[in-house]
């Protein structure tokens, strides 16, 4: 297993900042579902225990559509979605790694998904 290092990131306005353990090395994955396409999330998931959220809750708005089981978060200030509860994982957080900072990633394996067909696909990244 691979050691975890701590990472920071948040938005773009630095409302939103938080604070992740994992590792240096990462895979992350491109979706194509509607969402992710349009924003050009780059899906690296954490377990909940490995996320700490700095910034209040109050600085942060939620989205839900379709099935409504993934909650969306935003930054109520800049609208960037830094992280969020997706509900192929819905027990961790998936963050968004080009929301990451400074220089603790050393490599980043970007890997497609095709989350169009999220229901035929899911289990690829479970």
């Amino acid at each position: 297993m691979t050691d975890k290092v701590t990472h920071t990131g948040g938005c773009h306005c630095g409302a939103v900042r938080f604070e992740i353990d994992a590792p240096a090395t990462m895979e992350v994955h491109a979706c194509n579902c509607s969402i992710c396409k349009k924003t050009g999330f780059l899906h690296l998931f954490v377990e909940k225990a490995d996320f700490r959220l700095l910034t209040p809750w109050e600085n942060i708005a939620e989205y839900n559509f379709g099935t409504r089981t993934a909650r969306h978060f935003f930054c109520k200030t800049c609208g960037i979605k830094s992280f969020y509860v997706p509900r192929s994982h819905p027990h961790a957080y998936s963050v968004h790694a080009g929301c990451l900072e400074g220089d603790t990633v050393t490599e980043m394996t970007v890997v497609p998904f095709d989350g169009a067909n999220w229901e035929q696909n899911v289990e690829s990244i479970r």
